[in-house]
């Protein structure tokens, strides 16, 4: 999953982030509505996260902006207005889903999995090819029935290869969904964690490279 996450609240944005990222996901911070806005012109993602009360453009106008660009991007709007007339308000924008301020980071968790899971064609949150088994809920992954310990970022690219069906994903599309914006395109991020992520799966081989074009999950 890749999420943007704008919140003029530092502190909190940059935490909210590091926890999304231990859960796999690759996250985008943006600290007002006007890098947001920049962040979704250029990159896909699956969710975004807008606090309403941002300086200058507004959580409410980046949704606004969304919907009407009608992009698949779900979105999941944060306030400290916890009225009825705020979350119906908030709502009544175009908006996926609401929270408010304080939040457990927990249900964050299980709201933006749930948005996720509206993208199409929907998915199950336990995903599972040729013995292979990941469970984006719990958070965890196994062959065969044995338990595997993965890494944040060899948990992402599993998800998104066997969310591919056994076609084939490119190095490219894999930086896109797996890395956020940080990620250097020129490095061999990408070949390394295929390798200790095939490691870890153990033999037959399970992922396999196709020359100049990408990797696919199959037998």
């Amino acid at each position: 999953m890749r999420v943007l996450l704008a919140d003029d609240e530092r502190m909190l944005a940059d935490t909210v982030a590091g926890g999304l990222r231990q859960l796999a996901m690759a996250v985008d911070v943006v600290y007002d509505g006007d890098s947001a806005l920049e962040r979704l012109g250029v990159n896909r993602y699956d969710v975004a996260v807008l606090d309403r009360d941002m300086p200058g453009r507004t959580g409410d106008e980046v949704c606004r902006r969304i919907v009407d660009s009608g992009a698949t991007t779900r979105v999941l709007l944060l306030t400290a207005a916890a009225g009825i007339r705020d979350r119906v308000e908030g709502l009544g924008l175009g908006a996926d889903d609401y929270l408010t301020k304080p939040f457990a980071f927990a249900e964050l968790v299980a709201r933006l999995q749930a948005l996720s899971r509206r993208t199409a064609p929907a998915l199950p949150p336990v995903l599972e090819r040729d013995g292979v088994t990941l469970d984006t809920t719990r958070h965890t992954a196994a062959r065969d029935g044995l338990v595997l310990s993965l890494s944040p970022k060899e948990f992402a690219v599993l998800e998104v290869l066997l969310r591919a069906g056994g076609q084939v994903v490119s190095a490219e599309d894999l930086l896109e969904q797996a890395w956020d914006e940080h990620a250097d395109p020129f490095t061999n991020s990408v070949r390394v964690t295929i390798m200790t992520l095939r490691r870890k799966l153990g033999d037959p081989p399970v992922i396999h490279t196709v020359p100049r074009v990408g990797y696919r999950l199959g037998p």
